[in-house]
């Protein structure tokens, strides 16, 4: 459903500020690759505070998450999962595992079907998917023939932590809330290991702990959303502390035919892309699985729906871009959302 660049641009501005406590911290950064895009994570440490093992730990719990999670990994937890053919049979799957799909589903739920771990197949009619090299537009019947085979209505979670196809065709793909979910996993592997301050960010999604080195709050900037924008090009500054920020865009992957554009963004109630205009959604949120996941169903709820949604959870904001018909970006928030320019 998400198919976006590294939208945030970590803004880490470090000052002189002649105490000695901060003087002693050192700021360790590390980096890698993961899930087909970059990992970054900064970490505060205190004086002799040990960093050395963290590498390691980092890769390691990366790995542990695409094992799980990555449907380009054959014995991957979700890949047996679509393999298996059985309705009405129980899969047995970790509890980690289990506690994604979970969330999943309650965000299935939250945003009336507007996000759909099982969206994947539609994706792909529309040339969006990594199962597709073409893109065009289908046929209606095409359409209606998938989506009649999708939902995630048709997964039952037990209480012994199982999973139940009622449709032997449905697959899972959870792309759009695996980099929140890996997100999480980091931050609280920082976390254990007794780091108060740091910035983890996978893709474009982010969380941050504490504050930075000069004792602000971590900043995070939301690239503009339009395609000609260069990946460092700015368009709102987000201050960040305790929290995860998400941001799904249709921006950077679309196709145009007779006049009309097509973006990858699916709304898999239809089965057809999303065209109200939202060009761009930032979700904050308690942890970054979820902020991932409403970031998409936003997209395709649209505005008034997305933030009367939103309103309503508790420890959730958003931030909304809409491009006018005049080429003008509009912005919609949230009632607690606030931008750096706010203050």
């Amino acid at each position: 459903m998400k198919n976006r660049p590294n939208i945030f641009i970590v803004i880490a501005i470090l000052f002189s500020t002649g105490l000695t406590g901060c003087l002693l911290e050192r700021e360790v950064l590390f980096t890698g690759e993961t899930m087909g895009t970059v990992y970054h994570v900064k970490v505060i440490a205190e004086p002799f505070q040990r960093t050395g093992f963290l590498k390691k730990q980092i890769e390691n719990r990366l790995e542990d998450v695409n094992q799980s999670m990555s449907t380009f990994i054959p014995g991957s937890e979700i890949s047996r999962f679509n393999a298996f053919q059985q309705t009405g049979e129980k899969f047995s799957v970790s509890p980690p595992f289990f506690q994604v799909v979970r969330i999943a589903k309650e965000i299935y739920e939250l945003s009336d079907r507007a996000w759909d771990g099982t969206v994947m197949p539609l994706v792909n009619l529309w040339g969006f998917g990594p199962a597709t090299s073409e893109r065009g537009v289908p046929d209606d019947s095409a359409v209606e023939a998938i989506r009649s085979r999708i939902g995630f209505e048709h997964i039952t979670l037990t209480t012994d932590t199982s999973l139940v196809k009622e449709k032997k065709a449905l697959k899972l793909d959870l792309a759009s809330i695996a980099k929140g979910y890996g997100v999480d996993q980091l931050a609280a592997l920082l976390r254990s290991q007794g780091f108060q301050n740091f910035l983890v960010e996978i893709g474009g999604e982010v969380y941050a702990a504490g504050l930075r080195r000069d004792g602000n709050s971590w900043r995070v900037g939301i690239n503009r959303p339009q395609p000609d924008a260069s990946a460092t090009e700015v368009y709102e500054v987000v201050p960040l502390t305790d929290a995860a920020l998400a941001t799904s865009g249709d921006y950077r992957n679309f196709f145009e035919r007779n006049g009309r554009r097509y973006t990858h963004v699916i709304d898999p109630r239809t089965g057809y892309p999303v065209s109200n205009g939202v060009v761009s959604a930032s979700v904050r949120a308690s942890n970054c699985t979820v902020a991932d996941g409403l970031a998409t169903a936003l997209m395709v709820l649209g505005v008034e729906k997305g933030l009367a949604l939103v309103n309503r959870l508790t420890d959730t904001e958003c931030f909304m871009v809409v491009l006018g018909k005049d080429g003008t970006f509009q912005n919609y928030f949230s009632n607690g959302f606030d931008t750096e320019s706010d203050q």
